[in-house]
């Protein structure tokens, strides 16, 4: 069968490896079925769609709404990779789940409104499914109204034109998108349990999600909370579109 990729951009090795791990568990994927690749490091190399069963964007600290001056090489060279697979993905309908930094990119590459007006802060929040997201088959066997673990500075504000709202909450207007039958973004992660939720705390507690004299009280209270809905979503897409 063939693997799916994972294209990912945390520079910090303890939330890239949580990363990885979660969508290895919640995916119900073994390693060899979910190859990553660390687009922070290296430019992305030519990927042959053809070679995979999906595409993956997992999280990021990366914003991609900020003024380009505001912007490392790093980032810019990223964006600029991603968007230009982008249209292949999407002229394509190729099979695609983007957490959280995936609003950020297939939003802006289908026309959305990405700013800073629904940013939330690491923690819990009640999503609650549309209709549309009702009758979606990811979204198979999920709860009307589920927990989930989000932490983003920049949101969606308007949908790009052809694309279909999944999800909402009550901060947070778009929190799941689909574009054409196949392309889905996530405002909140999927991949995210409590312990995951906890290392990210850590990791970023000064990247300005947060005040960082925060940090423990957040994680102390991210154990309060038990997310088991939206790793549903990961099941849902590697079983759908496995090949």
């Amino acid at each position: 069968m063939k693997p799916f990729v994972l294209l990912a951009s945390r520079a910090q090795d303890a939330a890239a490896e949580e990363e990885y791990r979660a969508y290895l568990r919640f995916g119900g994927l073994a390693p060899e079925r979910l190859e990553r690749i660390r687009m922070e490091a290296a430019p992305l190399p030519e990927l042959d769609l053809q070679d995979y069963s999906g595409v993956i964007v997992g999280g990021s600290p990366f914003t991609s709404s900020d003024p380009p001056e505001h912007k490392s090489e790093t980032q810019q060279r990223v964006e600029s990779e991603l968007a230009r697979l982008l249209d292949r993905i999407v002229a394509a309908d190729f099979p695609f789940l983007g957490a959280c930094y995936g609003v950020g990119t297939l939003g802006l590459h289908q026309g959305a409104v990405i700013d800073r007006t629904y940013g939330e802060g690491l923690g819990s929040v009640t999503i609650k499914l549309t209709a549309e997201g009702v009758r979606d088959p990811l979204l198979n066997g999920l709860s009307e109204r589920f927990i989930a673990f989000t932490g983003h500075k920049e949101a969606c504000t308007v949908l790009p034109a052809n694309a279909v709202l999944l999800a909402s909450s009550a901060a947070c207007p778009v929190q799941m998108f689909r574009i054409k039958e196949n392309l889905y973004a996530t405002q909140f992660h999927p991949e995210l349990d409590a312990e995951g939720l906890v290392t990210r705390i850590d990791t970023y507690r000064h990247s300005g999600y947060f005040p960082p004299e925060q940090a423990e009280q957040l994680m102390a209270d991210a154990r309060r909370f038990t997310a088991t809905e939206p790793m549903k979503i990961l099941r849902n897409f590697t079983a759908r579109y496995a090949r």
